[in-house]
């Protein structure tokens, strides 16, 4: 594994995040198997969200945390709050403040070492938000603070009344759904494919030193799921086999071997809870795919060239 500075921290972190949303419907030894083979592997980050599994993935994870204390303090564990699923998504003081002491009663935990906000509030009062990540900061129960799924403009207003910087903003991001690349390769143009969606987050977020965590590495969309080995996607899957054939990896390993070779230092967040699929995932870090590999997958999920 290789691991680079945070940007803006004193945490050093392994490229590949293991996301721990579908670890609800797990065994508690299921769970350990997992994060011992992950930690075998060189991972040391770990993330989660209060909402996944309506908070079993958290409560799993703290039970292996009880049997294995010794694994704090190997572990950068994040945590995400602020959706009230099918709700409403609340920034307020109080709601963030809970979520977290809730967080980290789930995860057998004193503190998380970075929490996001997950999902934008229309109602956010970031003066609020300031005071909520002034409480938890000096309460010792949150280090460093980030966002999930947030707008460059969004990122400034939070920053505006904040004195803690925001460090990570997690996007969705594959081979198939690069949204926030495709706007930037097209500008000018008339074809949908110009279409800024994102004011432009891509650079803000390396202007600004925000490590962007990619999540859903492999899917195409909700409805579809994973691109790989999806019929709908057999010009990709051909390209995919042929480098990975050429790397002697699995085709999982280049999808995520092609994010890395963004210079954004990216890190991905990897969510299987397979240890034999995370073993293949992690291959990627292995792999630096040449500028023209990038751009024949990028090319053979049926996007144009402008």
């Amino acid at each position: 594994m290789e691991y680079y500075q945070l940007p803006k921290t004193d945490l050093k972190v392994s490229k590949i995040a293991l996301g721990c949303m579908r670890i609800a419907d797990k065994s508690v030894e299921d769970v350990e198997e997992l994060i011992a083979t992950a930690l075998d592997l060189g991972i040391n980050f770990f993330d989660h969200a209060d909402i996944y599994g309506g908070g079993k993935s958290e409560e799993l994870f703290g039970a292996v945390l009880k049997k294995h204390p010794e694994y704090r303090e190997k572990m950068i564990i994040q945590t995400k709050c602020a959706i009230v699923p099918g709700k409403r998504y609340d920034f307020s003081k109080e709601h963030i403040i809970n979520s977290v002491n809730e967080s980290l009663k789930r995860l057998n935990c004193d503190y998380v070492d970075i929490l996001l906000l997950h999902r934008p509030d229309a109602l956010c009062d970031p003066q609020e938000v300031a005071e909520a990540f002034d409480e938890l900061y000096e309460s010792k129960k949150v280090r460093y603070f980030g966002v999930s799924n947030h707008t460059p403009y969004q990122i400034k207003l939070l920053q505006k009344y904040s004195k803690y910087p925001i460090i990570i903003n997690q996007l969705q991001l594959s081979i198939v759904h690069s949204v926030m690349i495709d706007s930037g390769l097209n500008m000018n143009m008339k074809e949908d494919w110009a279409q800024d969606k994102d004011g432009g987050v891509l650079d803000f977020c390396r202007l600004n030193d925000i490590t962007i965590q990619p999540w859903s590495v492999i899917q195409a969309s909700w409805a579809e799921g994973t691109f790989i080995d999806n019929p709908d996607y057999a010009k990709l899957n051909q390209e995919l086999e042929k480098l990975a054939n050429e790397y002697h990896v699995s085709k999982t390993a280049i999808a995520i071997a092609w994010i890395l070779r963004h210079p954004a230092n990216m890190q991905p967040i990897v969510g299987t809870t397979s240890p034999v699929h995370l073993k293949e995932s992690v291959e990627a870090v292995n792999i630096k795919l040449t500028r023209q590999q990038w751009y024949d997958l990028y090319l053979a999920s049926d996007k144009p060239l402008p």
